[in-house]
């Protein structure tokens, strides 16, 4: 198991050395992050695709990016084992060191193992069920569950996956998109209250650093939506919970020039003030991760996203997102050493200026 985690001055060391442009690191929570991540979510859970994850993995470390993007359900658990083997052996080669990168998973839905020949229902009442880890009525009609009991067990899986002594960020994941069709959002709070709690234990426990929400609907939504959620009120269990030295620093959402309402819906409410998903976070000290910056790739259909800075389409969708202010970085899903190649070249350049940033986003809303 690789012990550590990524320290501040393990990361100003990876920036320092990293060959990029110095601007494509932002220091958050005293950690030097690059300002572009790697994300694993598609692929199929075989050993083609595990093959092309790790190289992939390591490209995108050597290419001077530290951050690293995961979940225990992605390809059946084979994601996080590609990450951990892609990172064991960097480390063996002597090119990074633990405290140089940052990695994150997250948990909450209910996954099988695609290394072990069971069904899906098969290896649950295995692997669960029949350990007491899920009782009668613990999962949701979404296939999630968020007790306790479950997302440790799922963490120390996380960590037996990537190889781990400790995991920088552990986010819930799609917590009230998988849990709210099943039961009141009074009952989700206290729920989330009980998650937070456990998360704190195990920041005790030396196994995650930080904690996070990654979600798809409920920081976007209008407040009448029910998997609408308050940032604000979502600190302030963290605080109950954790004190001001709380652990909920992160939270993950979907953003790109189609799905642009955490820069442009106001639909948090701050004091008396209505904001931005991504202003909200950034006076309440909440660092954002964002997904599918590509769309799957078809915003990078020619004509699908506006001109500018006479780029290829991949480097403007990655410098709209990673310049909006209060984005540490997007996640770019990429397994091909062409594809890597590509995207990267977006961090020999600067991202846009504030002024930069304002007049880009003008021009596309008038």
């Amino acid at each position: 198991m690789i012990s550590g985690f990524g320290t501040a001055e393990g990361t100003k060391k990876f920036a320092d050395n990293s060959g990029i442009n110095q601007e494509n690191f932002t220091e958050f929570q005293s950690i030097y992050l690059s300002n572009v991540g790697i994300g694993t979510y598609l692929g199929d859970p075989d050993s083609k695709t595990d093959e092309l994850v790790t190289g992939a993995v390591k490209q995108t470390i050597q290419s001077g990016i530290n951050v690293i993007d995961t979940a225990i359900n992605y390809r059946a658990q084979k994601a996080e084992r590609s990450v951990g083997k892609a990172i064991s052996e960097l480390i063996q080669e002597g090119k990074i060191t633990r405290d140089q990168i940052f990695v994150s998973s997250k948990n909450g839905y209910v996954t099988n193992d695609a290394d072990v020949a069971l069904g899906f229902w098969e290896y649950v009442k295995e692997e669960y069920s029949q350990k007491g880890v899920i009782q009668e009525g613990d999962v949701t009609s979404g296939y999630h569950c968020m007790t306790t009991s479950y997302l440790s067990d799922q963490l120390d899986r996380s960590l037996k996956n990537l190889g781990m002594e400790c995991i920088d960020l552990m986010y819930l994941h799609n917590g009230v998109e998988g849990q709210i069709k099943d039961i009141s959002k009074e009952k989700f709070i206290e729920n989330l209250k009980s998650v937070f709690k456990m998360y704190e234990q195990k920041r005790q426990e030396g196994k995650i650093k930080f904690y996070g929400m990654a979600t798809w609907e409920c920081f976007r939504v209008a407040k009448d939506n029910p998997q609408y959620l308050s940032l604000e009120d979502t600190v302030s269990i963290a605080k109950e919970v954790g004190g001001d030295n709380h652990g909920f620093r992160f939270i993950q959402l979907p953003y790109n020039m189609s799905y642009d309402q955490a820069l442009l819906a106001k639909n948090q409410t701050l004091g008396s003030e209505q904001v931005s998903i991504l202003e909200a976070s950034v006076r309440l000290g909440i660092g954002v991760f964002t997904s599918v910056p590509f769309m799957q790739g078809r915003l990078l259909t020619p004509g699908t996203m506006p001109e500018f800075d006479n780029s290829k389409p991949s480097q403007r969708a990655l410098q709209f997102i990673r310049s909006s202010p209060g984005v540490l970085a997007p996640l770019v899903g990429q397994k091909s050493a062409e594809h890597v190649s590509e995207n990267l070249e977006i961090m020999k350049v600067p991202p846009l200026s504030e002024s930069e940033f304002l007049a880009l986003v003008k021009k596309l809303t008038s």
